[in-house]
């Protein structure tokens, strides 16, 4: 049997090293969808559409331009943070970091990530959606951890497997979800596609 290879349409290294630890290699094909455009496109959906739509567009975008093999899956992901009932992407810019930051100190909010995958003619989606609690921050660590920089391109301004790792208290759900890829999900959607989870195991 050709062994099924996994296509990752993300540039995350935090996704790429989920799927490493989980023991399998993806290839990855960073897509060309301009999140911030599609965002303001599709309007006021509920984050977790957002999320689904988003990941949908990368993994499709990757394919349109492709010569995908037929053995490949491809996956888009994307991460959108919800608090107070608004959704959030990358802050993109110290000054939208800080006070993005500034608002989640001591609240809870909600991390979704969408889901897509496509194996030839069968595609399958799911968003899902983590509990995430964070510490009271003085202005000092807020101010020191924007300015390294981490917070500017991750949804939510805040990583779960870097610097602002201990500012987050309490996690209720799938933890690899909050690092952009929940392999529960995954493997859900690949038995759907008729692909078991350990056939994606580079090596067994």
């Amino acid at each position: 049997m050709t062994p099924i290879r996994l296509l990752l349409a993300s540039a995350s290294p935090a996704r790429k090293n989920v799927l490493l630890a989980a023991g399998i290699e993806p290839i990855i094909e960073v897509s060309n969808v301009d999140e911030e455009a599609m965002t303001r496109e599709l309007g006021a959906i509920p984050p977790t559409d957002l999320a689904l739509a988003l990941a949908k567009a990368k993994a499709d975008e990757v394919i349109s331009r492709l010569d995908i093999d037929e053995d490949t899956v491809v996956i888009g992901c994307d991460s959108i943070f919800e608090l107070a009932g608004t959704g959030y992407g990358k802050p993109l810019t110290p000054s939208v970091a800080t006070e993005r930051i500034t608002a989640m100190s001591g609240q809870t909010g909600l991390l979704h990530t969408g889901h897509w995958v496509t194996y030839g003619d069968l595609s399958a989606g799911a968003t899902t959606t983590t509990k995430i609690t964070f510490a009271q921050l003085s202005s000092a660590e807020i101010s020191d951890y924007v300015a390294t920089g981490e917070p500017l391109q991750v949804a939510g301004a805040f990583t779960l497997d870097g610097r602002s790792a201990p500012f987050i208290t309490e996690i209720q759900g799938d933890p690899s979800n909050v690092l952009g890829i929940s392999l529960p999900t995954m493997r859900l959607l690949l038995h759907k596609l008729g692909i078991n989870w350990t056939d994606l195991w580079t090596s067994k």
